[in-house]
């Protein structure tokens, strides 16, 4: 495992090549730090990618072309070591092929490529995955990324609030016990765009927003201004705490790729908001970070 760091007049970020994982996100004049520190009393990560899958499998399973494969929950990229393929001034390039280990869980030839680049403020996260084989491959991805909040020392997560752009409400779903999709959904109006953070949003786990309801989403301090912005054009992404742990992190996940609904039967070509890449093809999608 490596560091690998980018630094402008701005911002500065660290990644490590295990995970190919964001670890640290700092204003470069103040060094106030940004991201999520992985302490495990809380959460041992602070922005790991899922793939092949987002989300839990119903059982801890799926089917394809008449066999079963077992696998964790968000797949088994943010555990293992990525290559780095380019370092420049402003970029860095991650890579992961499959093994002989991953084909035992994801019987796909592929290529995962994580790249990272800083501009002003911004820090721009790419996925890039190729289809290495002659036959169509099925996968989900997402990110995981978490936000210190609150973001300074003394305060309140509860005076912090969430912001999302150019919306009155938000329709989220509700994870099962089993980490699946339940039917249950709930309604939170918004004030102004506004959602504040109370002792119990996270009770039940992740909210999970669907259906392009929403493409920006900010962490606001007390004051109601936003210290950090997360911008993407994915279907759906989550909004996440550990449950009744009162953690003082909140991540923005944009996905492409969803956990299983409850008591879903299918195999994984019929998984919801899946992608399909055929021989040869490529996917390419980014999300952005600004402070």
């Amino acid at each position: 495992m490596e560091m690998y760091e980018l630094s402008n007049d701005e911002i500065k970020i660290g990644v490590s090549s295990f995970g190919a994982e964001l670890k640290s996100l700092k204003d470069t004049k103040t060094n106030q730090e940004y991201m999520w520190d992985a302490n495990p009393d809380y959460w041992k990560r602070t922005s790991p990618v899922l793939f092949p899958i987002v989300g839990s499998l119903q059982d801890g399973a799926y089917s394809f072309a008449g066999k079963t494969y077992a696998m964790s929950q968000h797949g088994f990229a943010r555990d293992m070591e990525f290559a780095l393929v380019e370092k420049t001034e402003n970029e860095l390039l991650f890579a992961l092929e499959d093994t002989k280990e991953t084909r035992e869980k994801y019987p796909f030839a592929f290529r995962l490529e994580i790249g990272y680049r800083i501009e002003g403020r911004n820090v721009t996260v790419s996925w890039k995955v190729s289809n290495k084989q002659d036959e169509k491959m099925y996968f989900s991805i997402g990110g995981h990324p978490a936000f210190l909040c609150p973001v300074h020392a003394g305060e309140k997560q509860t005076d912090y609030k969430i912001y999302f752009e150019d919306a009155k409400e938000i329709t989220a779903g509700i994870l099962s016990s089993h980490g699946t999709l339940s039917e249950k959904q709930k309604t939170y109006p918004l004030e102004n765009g506004y959602l504040a953070i109370t002792n119990d949003l996270f009770d039940e786990d992740a909210l999970i927003v669907e259906h392009h309801q929403v493409q920006k989403v900010s962490l606001c301090d007390p004051s109601g201004k936003a210290y950090l912005t997360v911008s993407f054009t994915a279907p759906l992404f989550g909004i996440w705490s550990p449950a009744k742990k009162n953690a003082p992190f909140v991540c923005i996940e944009p996905w492409y790729g969803r956990c299983d609904k409850e008591g879903f039967n299918g195999d994984l070509t019929q998984r919801e908001y899946g992608n399909c890449l055929e021989a040869n093809e490529q996917f390419e999608q980014q999300y952005t970070i600004s402070i």
